[in-house]
């Protein structure tokens, strides 16, 4: 190898100033379930998270701390000149008076793909900021993926140009051969200049073009047409084309009809409403996701304390002397009320010890596991008490040493598990350990969105779900689809006035998300055999047809 090269020359490095460091962090395409491990841990850490659009931190709320301030580079909502947002960043840092701090600057896809990232960087440089770069998921990659564009053909053939649509000195005479896929990732002006200079260049106006706007979000929407309709669509603006749409441009788009699965998901685009605590809705809303949906978690009830603590207070001195055989836990909420009654007296798990736990379903048992504790029984089929009875074991003088079983239940508890344990001779001390109330109504925009018919679906865990978001929000509108776990919260319904579409074929939340997906791809399925239009319920609720059918 040769020695004569001319070394590059590098810049003398600025002292490093009193300030914060700066981490570049890419958010991904939009969907925050793109976001890297990496980044997660950055916003996690962040004293502060600078953002181009407010909206952009909101969604990451899960990720960070409580006390996480915002900074928004924009000025009276205009998005703020590249040296202006330069100069923020930096005088953002230099509030802090250590790197111990840290500012992350949030950026769209990869901050690689930000066009003002060297502008930014430069600035922390030259003031002795530190930095550093952490990549995201590139919005040029993962949006045509979830559009079902692959990018490359199986064969490998041909070329890919990626562009951002703002460069103005793009040579577009390079990417108009007919075995070359573009794509193009810009704002609705840029876009349509983009387009106009490749048709221009002497693109085929007849290519396949790809135009996603929302990219991996479940407001996704994927037009496929032609490169000289596309242009004339975004000129007329007849297209909802947001920042960072992305047009794939090439014959790799005509695999979309045989590989889009994002927009085919069987809730794709449904807003779904929840009647359920926020720490009960979770594995729902994981669920709900998982088919395309969004969920809004609106609480039905409130979780209170017993008005008189002295019965818990009781049975807990007891199940620390040996009074019980089993603790049996028919609720998540049960489980938390005990464990809070033993931090409060200063006990751990292993007051546990020697003690046989039961569990009326899954979540009741993880809730057991994120204690520390492995149920000893939980029912393979109903999660409910007749369930939990059917596998219960009856008392056995010879093998049981203790007839008696503690149940901490709801103060609206039936006596079902009670006179079920009673009957296979145990005694039992059915304590109330916490109390149900209605909670408060919901805003008033919810409760016209619950009776305007703006949710597609409702899924009602408990009879008392339906009860208290009747009496709190009012009935949903006849067009939306109404879910129920079991035959017990479907006959509440239909009670109030409801007519139910689908009865979950076991009592779980997620059997409940399932049966509810299975009953939208029937819908499509006829909708097509019927060579009408898919529409979500909330779409059709204009027509009357499902309004006449409904009461």
């Amino acid at each position: 190898m040769s020695t004569d090269a001319t070394p590059i020359p590098t810049a003398h490095l600025p002292l490093q100033a009193d300030a914060a460091r700066v981490a570049f962090v890419g958010a991904g395409p939009g969907d925050p379930g793109l976001l890297t491990v990496r980044a997660r841990d950055y916003l996690a850490a962040a004293d502060v998270v600078v953002v181009d659009r407010p909206h952009q931190a909101e969604q990451l709320r899960a990720w960070t701390r409580d006390d996480v301030a915002l900074v928004v580079a924009d000025e009276d909502g205009r998005a703020l000149g590249e040296a202006a947002r330069a100069a923020l960043l930096v005088r953002t840092a230099s509030g802090y008076a250590d790197p111990s701090h840290l500012v992350v600057r949030l950026v769209d896809g990869d901050p690689s793909a930000f066009n003002g990232l060297a502008a930014e960087a430069l600035a922390c440089r030259e003031s002795g900021v530190t930095f550093e770069i952490v990549p995201g998921v590139s919005t040029a990659w993962s949006v045509p993926a979830y559009a079902g564009v692959p990018l490359t053909g199986h064969d490998a053939g041909g070329e890919l140009h990626m562009v951002n649509a703002a460069d103005q000195h793009v040579d577009w005479a390079l990417s108009v051969r007919d075995d070359i896929t573009v794509v193009i990732v810009g704002c609705p002006e840029d876009l349509i200049a983009a387009l106009r200079g490749l048709a221009g260049a002497g693109r085929d106006g007849t290519s396949p073009v790809a135009l996603t706007q929302h990219g991996t979000t479940v407001s996704q929407h994927t037009s496929v047409t032609t490169l000289d309709e596309a242009i004339l669509a975004l000129s007329s603006g007849s297209t909802d084309c947001p920042e960072a749409s992305v047009a794939v441009v090439g014959h790799q788009v005509e695999l979309r009809a045989e590989l889009s699965w994002y927009e085919t998901k069987p809730l794709f685009g449904w807003s779904i409403l929840v009647p359920r605590t926020r720490e009960q809705s979770q594995s729902m809303v994981e669920r709900i996701a998982a088919y395309g949906a969004t969920a809004a978690v609106v609480p039905t009830i409130s979780v209170e304390p017993p008005r008189t603590p002295q019965q818990m207070d009781r049975a807990i001195k007891g199940l620390v002397t040996g009074r019980y055989e089993w603790i049996g836990f028919t609720s998540a909420n049960a489980v938390r009320a005990v464990r809070e009654k033993f931090e409060a007296l200063g006990l751990d798990a292993r007051a546990f010890a020697g003690l046989k736990l039961a569990a009326v379903g899954g979540v009741t048992a993880d809730a057991l596991r994120e204690w520390g504790l492995e149920p000893d029984l939980v029912p393979e089929g109903e999660e409910s008490a007749v369930g939990l009875l059917e596998v219960w074991p009856p008392y056995d003088e010879v093998l049981d040493p203790i007839d008696r079983v503690f149940l901490p239940r709801a103060d609206i508890a039936t006596d079902t598990l009670v006179a079920g344990l009673k009957e296979v001779g145990w005694e039992v001390d059915d304590v109330t350990a916490y109390r149900t109330v209605r909670a408060a109504p919901p805003a008033a925009p919810v409760r016209e969105a619950i009776k305007g018919g703006a949710f597609d679906a409702v899924c009602f865990t408990s009879s008392s779900t339906v009860r208290n978001l009747v009496g709190i929000a009012g009935k949903p509108h006849p067009s939306t689809v109404v879910a129920c776990i079991g035959p017990a919260t479907a006959k509440t319904a239909e009670e109030y006035g409801l007519r139910v579409d689908v009865v979950a074929p076991e009592a779980s939340a997620t059997a409940l998300v399932d049966a509810l997906a299975q009953h939208a791809r029937v819908q499509v399925a006829q909708a097509q055999a019927d060579g009408e239009p898919v529409l979500r319920p909330s779409q059709r609720r204009t027509t009357g047809r499902r309004a006449r059918s409904r009461r």
